[in-house]
């Protein structure tokens, strides 16, 4: 297996084993007095349930595993905790974020205390943060920052103009195959990622766009709360270009929601989006104008930099289309209505109070539920984080994630290819043929712990103190440069999509690489000093799932290499796809909330991964135990802190508005039904003494088993 080295003999945990690699010494000539021995390093606290493992107090024991587990698991912290008035959910994964950005405040804050030299990262980060917590200066300031932006939005007058306008304003700030954001409010999206039918080179991919609310279903569907939720938007439309100064903004907006009505009817659903097979079009530079007319595309690719690109993937290739030819058939005036709104909505979080609260007041209260705005240094945290997040990271790791941590986590994640190599050996449904070449594409894995190895480079960025938006939009733009300079170039396999701050984790099908930052190996999903049994059921089964996103069903479609080529006999890709809707319809039945039950089709690809990593977790930490007998701790056995390791990490409460958005736009299952696939293992069912008969008990036959 390929995997990214240690710092050579840097971790403590690897000392000894450093130590055989060097000659020793000549031993040191007689002293008199030989000097005191070093003091022993204290001893690490003894794992404990409660302490350092899983929540018992946040139980209710009084449930039946077998009827309702998550009640079972978490059903005494659902029924005391409150989410946060400036939060729309609570759960495992937000209180780490909310501890991990009370540690980059810190490390902000005292980087911006310290004298820094002009042009370095610790000037642009302290002042970047400074910049936006400056609110009188930001008050002082006004609409003013965005008046070159909207000067050149009504300076537009001909088709070609508005081309160029369009061009100019999309940012690389899409990535379909990590998930992290299906749509942008810009009229499309670019994303720069490795060539799908050759991984050595890097594609620029155009994307569906332009809409300000979450998914085109906002804008069509009949549900009572979309009709209602669009008049508010019209509404909010108006009160910003009012806030900016426009005329008639009423007017303005009834054209604006109008021309987003007629994009949404050219956009593809989320199920569509995740046909990597159908997103893999290619257009070359010639054919633009004519599979997509309406669009002066010359101008609109000089604006967006990319004039000199040969070929372009054209991921919704049909709403690409569609929206080419609203360029040329709506109203011009209707266009610059649009340009002027999304400008001032995009800058909104950086201008004077009546902005920011208008944007809330829509964005987060109406869509989201949510009551009460965030504190202005969390946003700040959020947004200087996503601006200079590497040199953000490289303070975090070196202060909160020490070298035995990722030590440890790295032989998590080692335990863990051993365990997926031996259950594909195991399988009884795939043939030789395909177990080869699902060995081959596992081998070449990289698991990517903590931090890069190569810390990005800020250099271009330029970030002047009180110049909030001025940062923030410099910053887009740096981001969106970095992404078009890879074009042309060898393909870094080693690039980081995640800081490593950041509370999540990927799996990047391209490059078959899991990244795990250092901001998710953290309590409670992993701790140095917990119970090995919650550590494998929390992040390790993170660890898996990330693993088994690489044999899911978009992340089967890639070879070993990471290029979109089949390696499956027809045979086997048969049972795989049975296993699959089995899954699915398995989700399908999950009803969150009266009539809107979770859609399995479209969550399918994180459910496999859930039910395949959970069981690779339970493997490996078999592995881990090197044959020894696992400890009862507190009267629970290993077997069960194990799972209620899982399901706690995936306790979770949602404002109904939060959870009706999730539920449509997200293409994972709500964390509470997550948490619920260890239904599928076998493990289980003598864990909690599961029978026949109980809500969740699955007969052997029905238990989806995909890897």
């Amino acid at each position: 297996m390929t995997l990214r080295l240690l710092a050579a003999c840097s971790a403590a945990a690897l000392l000894s084993a450093c130590a055989t690699m060097e000659k020793a010494p000549p031993a040191p000539p007689p002293v008199a007095e030989a000097p005191p021995p070093p003091p022993a390093p204290p001893p690490k606290p003894k794992a404990a349930v409660g302490t350092f493992g899983f929540n018992v107090d946040g139980m209710d024991r009084s449930a039946a595993p077998g009827d309702d587990f998550y009640r079972y698991a978490v059903g005494k912290w659902t029924d005391t905790t409150e989410i946060p008035a400036d939060l729309s959910s609570v759960g495992a994964f937000v209180a780490i974020r909310e501890t991990a950005n009370a540690r980059i405040r810190g490390i902000i804050e005292d980087t911006a205390k310290a004298p820094a030299a002009e042009g370095s990262d610790a000037q642009k980060i302290g002042d970047y943060f400074a910049s936006f917590m400056d609110q009188a200066r930001i008050e002082q300031l006004g609409a003013a920052p965005l008046k070159p932006e909207l000067d050149a939005i009504a300076a537009i007058k001909t088709r070609k103009d508005l081309s160029a306008a369009l061009g100019g304003s999309i940012r690389a700030d899409v990535d379909v195959l990590n998930a992290t954001n299906y749509y942008t409010p810009r009229i499309m999206g670019l994303w720069v990622a490795e060539d799908l039918d050759d991984t050595t080179k890097y594609r620029p991919y155009l994307l569906q766009g332009g809409l300000g609310m979450p998914d085109r279903e906002y804008y069509l569907g009949s549900n009572a709360r979309y009709v209602e939720l669009r008049g508010k938007y019209e509404t909010h439309v108006a009160n910003m270009l009012r806030l900016a100064g426009f005329s008639e903004p009423e007017a303005r907006a009834k054209r604006v929601m109008a021309l987003e009505m007629a994009i949404a009817k050219a956009h593809v659903s989320v199920d569509e989006t995740n046909d990597v097979a159908k997103g893999n079009t290619v257009w070359l530079r010639a054919d633009l104008a004519k599979k997509a007319p309406g669009l002066d595309w010359t101008a609109f690719l000089i604006a967006a930099g990319m004039n000199d690109q040969p070929r372009f993937g054209a991921w919704q290739a049909t709403a690409i289309a569609g929206t080419s030819k609203l360029a040329a058939s709506q109203p011009i005036q209707a266009w610059k209505d649009y340009l002027a709104f999304h400008t001032v909505e995009n800058a909104a979080p950086y201008l004077s109070k009546a902005f920011v609260d208008e944007s809330f007041e829509f964005n987060n209260r109406a869509m989201s539920g949510t009551p009460q705005q965030r504190e202005r240094w969390k946003r700040g945290v959020d947004n200087t984080s996503a601006a200079l997040g590497e040199a953000i990271g490289k303070l975090y790791v070196e202060k909160y994630f020490p070298p035995e941590a990722k030590a440890q986590a790295r032989e998590m994640g080692e335990n863990v290819l051993k365990a997926f190599a031996a259950r594909i050996d195991r399988l009884d449904w795939m043939g030789p043929e395909t177990k080869a070449q699902a060995k081959k594409k596992l081998s070449n894995f990289n698991i990517m712990v903590g931090y890069p190895d190569r810390w990005r480079d800020y250099s271009a960025l330029s970030v002047v103190k009180g110049d909030a938006y001025g940062n923030a939009r410099r910053a887009g733009l740096f981001e969106y440069r970095r992404n078009l300079a890879k074009l042309g170039r060898p393909v870094d396999r080693g690039e980081w999509f995640m800081t490593p701050q950041t509370v999540n984790a990927l799996f990047a099908p391209s490059q078959n690489s899991v990244t795990f930052p250092a901001g998710i190996l953290a309590p409670t999903f992993f701790d140095p000093n917990a119970d090995a049994a919650v550590n494998y059921g929390a992040v390790g089964g993170v660890l898996g799932h990330e693993v088994s996103h690489g044999f899911d069903d978009i992340g089967a479609l890639f070879d070993a290499d990471g290029n979109l080529k089949n390696w499956w006999t027809k045979a086997d890709m048969d049972h795989f796809k049975a296993e699959a809707k089995k899954l699915a319809d398995q989700y399908s039945a999950y009803e969150p909330l009266p009539g809107l039950h979770i859609n399995g089709q479209q969550t399918s690809s994180e459910n496999i991964a859930d039910v395949a990593g959970l069981a690779t977790a339970w493997d490996a930490y078999q592995l881990s135990l090197n044959g020894k007998p696992a400890p009862v701790i507190d009267g629970f056995t290993a077997e069960q802190r194990f799972f209620l390791g899982w399901a706690q990490n995936y306790r979770a409460r949602f404002r109904e508005a939060a959870l009706r958005r999730q539920i449509v736009t997200d293409v994972h299952a709500t964390a509470p039904y997550r948490a619920l696939t260890v239904r599928n293992l076998d493990a289980w069912y003598p864990a909690f003494d599961v029978k026949p008969g109980q809500k969740l008990y699955l007969a052997p036959a029905e238990r989806v088993k995909i890897w």
